[in-house]
């Protein structure tokens, strides 16, 4: 087939006039779909040929301008011809917003302006509502306005959006007189007098704006379009440039002084990159989509040709590459906020809010001689000054931090032009290394000042290794910022922690911190601990190597280096004990303790821990992960001072009775006798007072009632869990069947503790993460999951099926790859074998495992539950039928088996469309 052009679709429709609107719209409407469906495989094409966004943007932008042309003309002649137009009868098309600057994504609004010279006439009228009806037909967005100059002029007065949207103004055809018109009165009336008050209003959009779709440039599902390092944000510089600097297109911010050559070469790279992944974004889903989302960045990443490479995947070097443009923004954002306040055109309070607010103190008198205060702000006394001693470079962080001042943005911009000073005799410099020090163990504001540095790119530069893992995200739901922002992030939670803050959230951490005697190696342990990520070999060791190098480095002494190895090697080990391991069991404490062995490696330990969980992302700490962390260290710092942890088992049982029969005055000894006899000793030295108490009440109602199946359940708003009692009948598959029923009614169990009476009964605590704020709501979702719980136990509904609804489409298996992994062990545990399943989470995860084990005829004492994003850590206390431990290396073989079976379906299909 031919293809389409203007003129022969209009040729088409043939010479006589129409004047059937209907008609014509049915005609008209069936080529010009074929004519954009053509333009779009063109650009889309092009896109993937020159894999560059702007042409692409531009070559959509052009290709709609002669389809409206099109549509007009047509209009036009077959139904509102005007051979002799009054004064009244003419009119403008523009093009405004988006589409305005000439640049269309392939799921963008179309916004046109019909310009009137007067009031609207019938004619112009019944050409607007007809060419309307045609677009709309076309399933196009369009946004419109039908407006004299006069309209314009009144409106844009009053309203900010209109004002941005005709700043961007471009005259497609009709009466160019009526658009040199508007063009000439908006600059006139408008622009030339208020420039501050459009910056202002501007800058607050945009912090709007960006606090809508995440506060930080290094979210790792990034908003491409209203994101802060994103397109809005060129736009807004732009925007901003236009208005002030009286320019019509970015070429002459050079000439006009906003930007050198070289910025503006940053300026177009950064948009034509942005442009590019939005329009592969576009075509890849065939709508408007913005978010940058996980299952599209592998996508994407294909599209523009990243492959793996340095022990990053392509996906990871595709978003390194993202991260890297949306700093470059920032940094441009920064230098435009700086050139505007020169001129005067910006209020110091949005700079303040843009560049981060500092606690001020005003006065006093800097200690070096090459800065000044400059309108309290530190900046250089001239553009000689890191020339002159490079140390400046990170004397002008260190100062900033000092006084509690802000940077000025030129002292920032010369920093960033003045990289190449940063080479290995300044890193080696004894002075810089110490003023370093002092600004990441400073007690003011280290996270606000080591941003600072590493967005002017000092800090990557000074430190090479932390420059490896700048912009450096890792694919997975887990992690919610680059890593480089993580670390920064996690130096803030620390000074949070040490300033007495959040205390009701980690009270043992804010206690402890001032009892730590290595207090600079703790902070320079928690800046480096994930500065080996992304490399071929386990990050913790490699991560161990760099400390011990970097604390010599940076002045630290022999034993405070080896403090920061350690804890660098070993910042994983206090959380994943916490959240994977049976805490009442004395093999699990005596291990950690003996990694740990002291008392100042265990405080430092769990203070770096809080810190790391909670620099993850919004959410992702918990008053259980909380609870967790304070028993494994109550526990461990009885062993490591010597306390009797090991009192004989039979010692510990009888004070554990004592404690409940006191307890339980109501009750007489023969009673309490026979209900202390149903437990096993692992009852009495794995539970809690207040627990046994609840759960003797509990147990004493349901025989009472003769109730054989029973739940109680509460509630825990600090630890953020709720913890459902459930009494039953053994039975070799009871722990599926509360999990099967916890995941068909909405529970997400994170432990599980289980216990077998002496007369055949099971006494389990199960325990989930909360689900609503507030108690009320969450007490109604408990008692839904307990008699979930009571009818399947009763046998009233069929668990399988009830698991089996709930299961959701595979769409994160698409985008993910977890390799399953089964772990056997017997040296953790005295009595019990532990087997640790990790792999793809997903709803029925843990019912299927829990099934499976019981078909292998292992009875489960403890089961932990951790997830990491998409990825699931499963741990399971066991036992054969026996009560023995599985030893047994043929077993083991068929547990593991067994167990990796469930993967099997999954990871064939991961594996298929990887090699596709």
């Amino acid at each position: 087939m031919p293809t389409l052009t203007p003129e022969s679709i209009l040729s088409g429709l043939g010479d006589q006039p129409l004047h059937d609107a209907a008609v014509l719209r049915a005609r008209l409407v069936a080529e010009l779909k074929l004519f954009l469906e053509e333009g779009r495989a063109d650009a889309e094409a092009l896109l993937l040929d020159k894999q560059n966004g702007l042409t692409c943007a531009r070559y959509l932008s052009a290709r709609m301008d002669e389809l409206v042309r099109i549509v007009h003309d047509a209009v036009v002649r077959h139904l509102y011809p005007a051979a002799n137009p009054s004064s009244g009868e003419r009119l403008a098309i523009v093009a405004t917003g988006g589409y305005g600057r000439g640049t269309l994504a392939p799921g963008s609004d179309v916004d046109l302006l019909f310009l009137l010279p007067y009031k609207q006439t019938a004619w112009s009228e019944s050409l607007v509502e007809a060419m309307l009806y045609v677009l709309w037909d076309l399933k196009l967005k369009v946004g419109h306005a039908t407006r004299s100059v006069d309209d314009c002029i009144r409106e844009a007065f009053a309203d900010m959006t209109i004002r941005t949207s005709l700043l961007e103004a471009r005259f497609l055809f009709g009466d160019r007189d009526l658009y040199d018109a508007l063009t000439d009165r908006f600059d006139r009336e408008i622009v030339a007098t208020s420039a501050a008050d459009f910056v202002d209003a501007k800058l607050k959009e945009r912090d709007a704006r960006v606090a809508k779709a995440g506060a930080s440039r290094y979210l790792v599902e990034p908003n491409v379009k209203d994101g802060k390092g994103g397109l809005r944000d060129l736009n807004t510089l732009f925007w901003i440039a236009k208005y002030v600097y009286r320019v019509r297109e970015p070429e002459e911010l050079v000439k006009a002084g906003l930007f050198t050559a070289d910025e503006f070469k940053l300026f177009a790279r950064c948009e034509e990159f942005l442009w590019r992944v939005r329009c592969h974004m576009h075509f890849t889903t065939g709508r408007a989509e913005e978010r940058l989302t996980f299952d599209m960045q592998r996508a994407i990443a294909e599209r523009i040709g990243f492959s793996g490479r340095g022990g990053l995947s392509a996906v990871e070097r595709f978003m390194k590459a993202y991260f890297r443009i949306a700093k470059d923004v920032g940094d441009l954002t920064a230098i435009v906020c700086a050139e505007l306040e020169a001129r005067q055109a910006k209020r110091r309070p949005v700079l303040d809010r843009m560049l981060g607010r500092f606690r001020r103190r005003r006065g006093g008198k800097l200690e070096a001689e090459d800065f000044i205060i400059d309108n309290d702000r530190i900046n250089v006394r001239d553009e000689h000054a890191f020339e002159r001693d490079p140390v400046n470079l990170i004397r002008l962080f260190w100062l900033a931090d000092r006084h509690n001042l802000p940077i000025h943005p030129d002292a920032t911009r010369l920093a960033t032009r003045s990289l190449s000073l940063i080479g290995p005799s300044l890193r080696n410099d004894p002075e810089a290394n110490r003023i370093f020090l002092d600004i990441i163990t400073s007690k003011n504001a280290p996270e606000v000042v080591l941003r600072r540095m590493n967005e002017a790119g000092v800090l990557g530069r000074f430190i090479p290794d932390f420059g490896r893992i700048v912009a450096m995200m890792q694919f997975n739901l887990y992690h919610h910022y680059t890593v480089d922002e993580h670390l920064i992030r996690s130096i803030g939670v620390l000074t949070e922690i040490e300033a007495g803050q959040l205390g009701n959230e980690h009270p043992l951490a804010n206690q402890i911190v001032h009892t730590i005697r290595n207090r600079r190696a703790l902070y320079v342990a928690v800046f480096l601990h994930d500065i080996a990520k992304g490399r071929p070999e386990d990050h913790s060791e490699a991560g161990a190597a760099i400390a011990r190098k970097l604390g010599r480095r940076f002045g630290l002494d022999e034993a405070e280096t080896n403090t920061v190895a350690w804890l660098t090697e070993h910042h994983l080990l206090m959380s994943n004990t916490a959240q994977s391991r049976d805490l009442s069991d004395p093999a699990t404490i005596k291990s950690f303790a003996e990694v740990v062995q002291t008392m100042e490696r265990l405080k430092l330990l769990i203070v770096l821990t809080i810190a790391d969980i909670k620099a993850v992302g919004p959410g992702t700490w918990t008053g259980w992960k909380g609870q967790l962390l304070r028993t494994l260290y109550y526990e461990t710092e009885v062993l490591l001072g010597g306390g009797a942890v090991d009192l004989a088992r039979s010692e510990r049982v009888r004070l554990a009775q004592e404690q409940l029969r006191a307890e339980l005055p109501d009750w007489s000894d023969a009673e309490f006798e026979a209900y202390a006899a149903r437990h096993a000793p692992a009852y009495w030295l794995k539970t809690d007072e207040a627990r046994r108490v609840k759960q003797a009440r509990f147990v004493r109602g349901a025989d009472r009632a003769g109730h054989t199946v029973a739940t109680a359940y509460e509630t825990d708003q600090f630890r953020g869990v709720t913890e459902l009692t459930i009494l039953s009948p053994d039975h070799p598959r009871l722990l599926a069947i509360i999990t099967g029923a916890c995941a068909a009614a909405g529970g997400n169990i994170v432990d599980a503790q289980i216990f077998t009476t002496s007369d055949g009964m099971v006494l389990d605590t199960i325990v989930l993460s909360r689900a609503f704020d507030r108690d009320e709501d969450e007490l109604r979702r408990a008692e839904r999951v307990a008699k979930a719980i009571e009818r399947a136990l009763k046998g009233e509904v069929k668990i399988a099926d009830l698991v089996d609804g709930k299961r959701p489409p595979k769409e994160r298996a698409r985008t993910f790859h977890v390799p399953p992994e089964v772990t056997i062990d017997n040296s953790l545990s005295n009595r019990q074998t532990v087997i640790e399943v990790s792999g793809l989470d997903r709803p029925g995860l843990l019912y299927d495992l829990t099934t499976a084990l019981g078909k292998l005829n292992l009875n489960i004492a403890s089961a932990h539950i951790v997830t990491f994003g998409e990825k699931a850590v499963d741990v399971f206390y066991v036992t054969d039928l026996t009560g023995t431990k599985v030893t047994h290396a043929g077993r083991q073989a068929t547990i593991r088996r067994a167990l990796l079976e469930m993967f099997k379906a999954e990871e064939a299909e991961a594996q298929q469309r990887r090699s596709a």
